[in-house]
């Protein structure tokens, strides 16, 4: 068996807690703990550990806090807690849940195939930046060059790759990018007056390129010519001695690369220095020189006039760049889309087989799903590329199914909106499934400490947790400890799957904090009935049971329910009522042969007694005790109204409800001079009625009463007297 041991003292309002959990065969132990004893402040010690941080007391700093949590005598490690908490503290499910969508093995292949991939498109863009000149996301500028978006690269190379074929290797590829498209460059070159400026060059150039001797508009340009040059040359053409014959005006047969070059510079000079011309540069060239932010444009039409008439479609230009650009790095830009499309199909054949795959947060969907009355479905909508690595987080969907048969899919913040709370908090549970599926896909050893997780659930959604918590039982690496104060949710736990040794109840005394083996889980009143005989505070906790299971099977005018409830109310007849008298109802009820030790004594007289042994008892949760203190005081309280008010005319009209319209009678007559006497007779409207009317079926209210507050109240009413 498990031992979880706590030492603590001034955490979060436990002054101290000194004790030994006993986890059962799973590993399993629950703690009811009344409202305001501890169950909160244990939790938050405990995540404080989970976060490896110090626990405080938040309202009394200045007291030294001790905090010493042992699993089986071995410090517990932060790693192994997780501590859940109620829903008002929820918390998103981790990054960590992508996880649960791996399969391992895909995964590996995938990346492998993605890694090839981004290797080959890094060269690219590596070698496009370093011919380019470019400084801005090159990825994201072919893209919306060619396609107008900033996101299809692929497509934009693809698109290309037939022009980029055919391409001259230099065309425009000394185009440095930055002078030329920058953005200062570009919003100048868009001017109306540089506009016309250039307009004005083009049709002089145009019109001399129509009359020029070799070169022809749009089908041999000086670019044209040069690289032909240069090709020829390289390739051994001239050395093989081959000639060229160029045709015009007169025809030229060339033997070199020195005489072709020297005849195309002679053509390109004879064009650039028409006077016509030149006025139309020195237009272009005087509206740049002018702006200083633009001197490496300035520098660069200077030395590349010929480029000018192509800035009449600067985008046109920009197209044709990247294609140059994309030439000179032939060789990544074709590695690159060859292994993008040997990769594609295996890809796919990857991710078709991870779409057939049933993760293990296809089964926290289906957990939910099946579980928790909710009005909608879940489903992950990204589960492939969470599989495969493509997107970090899984991303939900919810289908909203309204009981008419109509299906809507609603986004989450709609589905928020909609839902009610009850329904918010099934929601929430899912985030605890993951993050329990997250520690067994990790193999991760953890205690869990369950802080009201189902409180305010409705009862089929708290069974369901319920179960979910007992399946989790059965995994070895996964301990439980149950923290509650529903009374009811901690009885159910131990009936399905909790131990009964390993189930506690905490009583908060003035100085510290006690845990008692726990008991009325299987119901009070079996052990109640079986007592009547030997045990006063059994005896006196029965009279309103008595009561009340006749009232079910009889009716408020049988005898027995009448005798009985002169013991509850100050009657004619109550102070001549003995212990007799409730054996002779309790024999009728149950059928029990027995006769109580103090059978001829009053039955006011047996509650007092036993109301005054109970001011002695110790800290606990004196279930019995605190039935008899209530209807003590309750006896004592209409006592006193009964003698002050002294109308028994008036008094014998009450037929139900006597307390209550004794108080309001008391208040009439005393109210404004006696209000001492009337602040205590309302606490006792308050307090005791639940305690003395206990309905046999529900018993949970009067166990988060503490009885230190039913002792404070029974001497004050005792004082009246």
């Amino acid at each position: 068996m498990v031992a979880l041991k706590f030492d603590l003292e001034n955490c979060y309002g436990i002054r101290k807690l000194h004790h030994e959990v006993r986890l059962d065969g799973k590993g399993c132990a629950a703690i009811y703990a009344p409202n305001g004893s501890m169950k909160t402040s244990l939790a938050k010690s405990l995540q404080d550990l989970s976060k490896g941080v110090d626990s405080v007391d938040q309202i009394f700093p200045q007291r030294a806090t001790k905090r010493c949590i042992s699993l089986n005598d071995q410090d517990l490690p932060s790693a192994g807690v997780f501590v859940i908490r109620s829903y008002d503290e929820m918390f998103s499910n981790s990054d960590k849940t992508a996880m649960l969508l791996v399969n391992h093995d895909l995964r590996i292949r995938y990346e492998e195939q993605m890694l090839s991939i981004r290797k080959a498109k890094d060269a690219l863009l590596k070698a496009l930046k370093k011919t380019s000149g470019a400084k801005r996301d090159v990825e994201k500028e072919v893209s919306m060059v060619f396609m107008r978006n900033g996101k299809d690269f692929l497509t934009a190379l693809r698109r290309v790759r037939e022009e980029v074929s055919s391409e001259s290797p230099r065309t425009f590829a000394a185009i440095p990018y930055e002078i030329l498209f920058g953005d200062k460059s570009v919003a100048f070159l868009a001017r109306p007056e540089i506009k016309n400026a250039i307009a004005i060059y083009v049709r002089n150039y145009n019109a001399l390129i129509a009359r020029s001797t070799y070169f022809r508009r749009g089908v041999f340009s000086y670019f044209n010519a040069s690289t032909i040059a240069k090709n020829l040359s390289d390739n051994g053409f001239f050395n093989a001695q081959h000639t060229v014959r160029l045709n015009g005006a007169r025809e030229v047969e060339v033997h070199d690369r020195q005489q072709l070059e020297l005849i195309i510079e002679s053509e390109r000079d004879l064009i650039l220095n028409d006077p016509a011309l030149r006025a139309s540069f020195d237009a272009v060239e005087k509206a740049i020189h002018a702006n200083a932010e633009l001197r490496d444009l300035h520098a660069f039409l200077l030395n590349n006039e010929d480029i000018i008439p192509d800035l009449e479609n600067l985008e046109s230009l920009r197209q044709k760049a990247w294609i140059s650009y994309l030439k000179v790095c032939d060789s990544e830009y074709n590695s690159f889309l060859d292994i993008e499309g040997e990769a594609a199909g295996a890809l796919k054949e990857i991710e078709d087989q991870a779409a057939r795959e049933s993760t293990q947060w296809s089964k926290v969907i289906r957990i939910f799903n099946e579980r928790f009355t909710v009005p909608f479905r879940l489903e992950v909508q990204n589960r492939v590329l969470v599989m495969l690595g493509q997107e970090s987080a899984p991303t939900l969907g919810f289908r909203f199914e309204d009981g008419s048969g109509d299906v809507a899919d609603v986004d989450r913040g709609s589905l928020m909106r909609a839902l009610s709370t009850g329904e918010l908090k099934a929601l929430y549970i899912l985030n605890v499934i993951f993050e329990i599926e997250i520690r067994r896909h990790s193999d991760q050893s953890t205690l869990f400490v369950v802080d009201d997780i189902a409180d305010s659930f409705d009862y089929k959604n708290k069974y369901a947790i319920i179960e979910y918590l007992r399946d989790m039982s059965e995994d070895p690496k996964f301990l439980q400890l149950i923290l509650t104060h529903n009374f009811d949710f901690f009885r159910t736990t131990e009936s399905r799957y909790i131990d009964r040794k390993s189930c506690y109840m905490a009583v908060k005394g003035p100085t510290e904090v006690r845990l008692e083996e726990a008991y009325a889980l299987k119901g009070i009143f079996p052990t109640w009935r079986d007592r009547f005989f030997v045990d006063a505070r059994m005896k006196i906790a029965c009279i309103p049971f008595i009561r009340n299971l006749i009232e079910y099977t009889a009716d408020e005018q049988d005898a027995r329910y009448l005798r009985l409830t002169s013991m509850l109310h100050v009657q004619v007849d109550t102070m001549d009522l003995k212990v007799s008298h409730l054996d002779e109802v309790f024999r009728s009820v149950f059928s029990k042969d027995g006769v109580s030790v103090d059978a001829e004594k009053g039955v006011v007289e047996l509650i007092r007694e036993t109301a005054a042994a109970c001011l002695a008892a110790p800290e606990g949760v004196n279930f019995e005790n605190k039935i008899v203190m209530s209807l003590a005081i309750r006896l004592s309280a209409e006592e006193f109204m009964i003698n002050k008010i002294n109308d028994p005319e008036e008094i014998s009209k009450i037929k139900k409800n006597q307390t209550g319209k004794l108080y309001q009678l008391y208040k009439k007559k005393f109210g404004d001079n006696d209000s001492e006497a009337v602040d205590v007779l309302r606490k006792v409207m308050l307090m005791t009625p639940e305690s003395i009317h206990l309905n046999s079926f529900m018993y949970e209210p009067i166990l988060d009463m503490s009885d230190g507050h039913l002792r404070s109240l029974y001497a004050r009413v005792i004082a009246l007297t």
